[in-house]
């Protein structure tokens, strides 16, 4: 439903714009990924002291963006299939950082995290004026 001119649209000027909003979908969830399944903690070790901004990086079109969320989507559904199950209650823990989760539960806030930056983007279309299908049919 979006649109490539809502690319740099941002409701106000501190706001991520569509294209930012996009980006952190799927850097968050590779990097999220990678400290679940990898124990590899680079994205929160730049993420928490220095920002969002500071893992973004410039977004680029609406399609590249979308793809790029499909591709990383795609291959934390094959990891995450191919992770043995019996393992998804190991803990994760970064002391410097005062982290620590269990893979399973860090694995789950992706979706989350999905669910909620989803919703924002649905507002998002609400405020350019674009009515939003309705999750349930209201007769």
């Amino acid at each position: 439903m979006l649109r490539a001119e809502d690319i740099a649209w941002r409701p106000e000027k501190d706001a991520l714009c569509v294209g930012e909003m996009l980006r952190h979908l799927w850097v968050s969830e590779e990097g999220v990924r990678r400290a679940a399944l990898d124990g590899n903690f680079s994205y929160y070790e730049k993420r928490i002291p220095q920002g969002l901004r500071a893992v973004l990086g410039t977004p680029g079109t609406l399609a590249a963006e979308l793809a790029q969320l499909e591709t990383v989507h795609q291959e934390t559904l094959r990891l995450v299939t191919a992770f043995p199950p019996e393992r998804m209650e190991e803990e994760r823990a970064h002391e410097p950082l005062g982290f620590r989760r269990k893979i399973f539960a860090l694995l789950l806030g992706i979706n989350e995290h999905e669910i909620h930056h989803r919703a924002q983007l649905m507002v998002y279309l609400r405020m350019l004026g674009r009515p939003v299908p309705e999750s349930i049919n209201r007769r």
